[in-house]
């Protein structure tokens, strides 16, 4: 099965203002590293090396000099701009010519996985279509989308609840078949004002075709000051 990568690297970082003011979130360090790199690093550790990488207006030749044509990464990069911060799922949708009719990896551009999630590709792989997402247990699931689990599938995602039916929370690491790009057109904006990737993931739940791993190891984001100060920590011997 053909995959093709989406990075999504756009947003405004308004929770790590005055650090973003003048540089995009994804460019600043985490560990060694500038942040971006660790999700084009688990794409191309699972050898998915034609990668999308969507970001904002405003820093787009920052990110366009720091990463090249790929070939430092072995991979070759397509670059797409989102002129407004309109949500994940309006950020995905932009992947659409580029992903054609095959399948895309999507990696939020601030998560940090301990280890290589080339098995869920290769799990993905072997179920032919449908959706895939990474879940990790949390001790504070209110935080995040929430994944309400019955017979090993995922029934439901309710995003920030206040009573969570678990406490495993969906991460920023996703996979779809072809058909997520007309389950985008049919989505209509949150409260927010945003396309949400939630509301992608619950029509694949809602039609039995949504699937999961857990993760190995930590995962964190990085895109407050507290996660980006964790996932430094995490990487500070790395």
């Amino acid at each position: 099965m053909k995959i093709k990568g989406v990075v999504l690297a756009g947003g405004t970082g308004s929770r790590l203002f005055p650090l973003t003011k003048v540089t995009n979130k994804h460019l600043l360090p985490v560990g060694k590293k500038p942040m971006i790199f660790h999700p084009i690093e688990q794409l191309v550790g699972a050898r998915i090396t034609d990668i999308m990488i969507v970001t904002g207006p405003d820093h787009m030749g920052d990110i366009v000099g720091l990463l090249g044509s790929g070939r430092e990464f072995g991979c070759q990069f397509t670059y797409r701009v989102q002129d407004e911060a309109k949500g994940i799922a309006h950020a995905l949708g932009l992947a659409r010519d580029f992903a054609r009719d095959h399948s895309v990896a999507v990696v939020l551009g601030d998560n940090i996985f301990q280890h290589s999630l080339s098995y869920v590709v290769q799990r993905y792989a072997d179920q032919q279509g449908g959706a895939r997402v990474v879940v990790k247990e949390v001790h504070d699931p209110s935080r995040y989308g929430v994944a309400a689990i019955a017979n090993h599938k995922i029934t439901a995602i309710v995003e920030k609840p206040q009573n969570p039916t678990s406490s495993f929370a969906v991460t920023g690491f996703y996979l779809y078949d072809h058909h997520v790009f007309s389950i985008i057109d049919q989505l209509k904006p949150s409260g927010r004002g945003e396309l949400e990737i939630t509301d992608v993931n619950n029509y694949y739940a809602q039609h039995s075709k949504l699937h999961f791993d857990v993760a190995e190891g930590w995962w964190t984001d990085a895109g407050t000051f507290d996660s980006l100060i964790l996932a430094n920590d995490y990487l500070k011997d790395a």
